[in-house]
């Protein structure tokens, strides 16, 4: 075999002799808590939420060294595609416009953000609707419906409502579907206060983070299962997500921190 390989036998025993390097015998130890934190994670997390974990515990590694860790042992996160939806062809004339595009949401309750998304239930259709604090990235408020319409988009905002209590001047951005522009719903906010913000036509990006919300809550728990058969199940996971999406799972935007331990070092 050295022959084969041009190895010098005394070579070979040397390197038998010294057996695994201690390096070696670290990256299994950290191995096994990688592989922890990833299976908490619900094999979601790559190796930059990894690593911030790992040094939240008091592991001084390098993201380079988990990535490495990861790629040799086979741990690959579940990756988000955010896909562009068709809700019709925008031939609306802009009535509300976008109140966010240079304003900075750095205090809590000043920009919430919500939108609606298709969930599958056997051979039917929910729909989602879900309200976020743009400053923390919490989940603040959402509802579930066979319809998508405005008492849909309105129970999220009042649970939203009821669970933040917000001052006055509080602007609430979507995007320009027929549920956020219905008179009733329009009429409810500003009676509170509240003004509207929407996207501009067909600019998708204008509300991205609600986007990437929808697009990390179907690529982590709904694309797992073909299919749900009640509609018990499928809020049961909606409610187990939201509560990992808030107390949780890391975001890198607000410091690798949940939405939950982000507020309170606000406070």
């Amino acid at each position: 075999m050295c022959r084969v390989y041009d190895v010098k036998r005394e070579g070979y025993y040397s390197w038998k002799r010294r057996g695994i390097s201690y390096r070696s015998y670290e990256d299994e130890t950290l191995y096994d808590e990688i592989l922890a934190i990833f299976n908490r994670s619900g094999k979601v997390y790559g190796s930059p939420k990894i690593t911030e974990a790992m040094k939240a515990q008091g592991y001084k590694i390098s993201k380079k060294r988990v990535a490495r860790i990861m790629r040799e042992n086979g741990l690959v996160a579940r990756r988000t595609k955010i896909y562009r939806r068709l809700p019709g062809l925008c031939r609306f004339i802009a009535q509300v416009p976008n109140r966010t595009l240079n304003l900075h949401a750095e205090e809590l309750n000043k920009v919430w953000v919500g939108d609606i998304t298709y969930l599958k239930l056997n051979d039917e259709w929910r729909y989602l609707a879900v309200v976020m604090d743009k400053c923390s990235r919490k989940i603040v408020g959402w509802s579930l419906s066979a319809k998508r319409d405005a008492k849909l988009t309105w129970k999220a905002m009042k649970q939203a409502l009821g669970n933040r209590k917000p001052p006055r001047g509080l602007i609430f951005h979507t995007d320009r579907g027929i549920e956020y522009r219905a008179f009733e719903f329009a009429e409810r906010l500003g009676k509170r206060g509240i003004t509207q913000s929407m996207n501009r036509p067909r600019r998708m990006n204008d509300n991205a983070f609600m986007e990437s919300f929808f697009a990390n809550f179907k690529s982590e728990r709904i694309h797992r299962r073909k299919v749900f058969t009640c509609e018990k199940v499928l809020r049961g996971v909606i409610t187990d997500y939201i509560g990992f999406y808030n107390n949780r799972r890391l975001h890198s935007s607000i410091g690798y921190l949940p939405p939950v331990e982000y507020e309170r070092r606000m406070v």
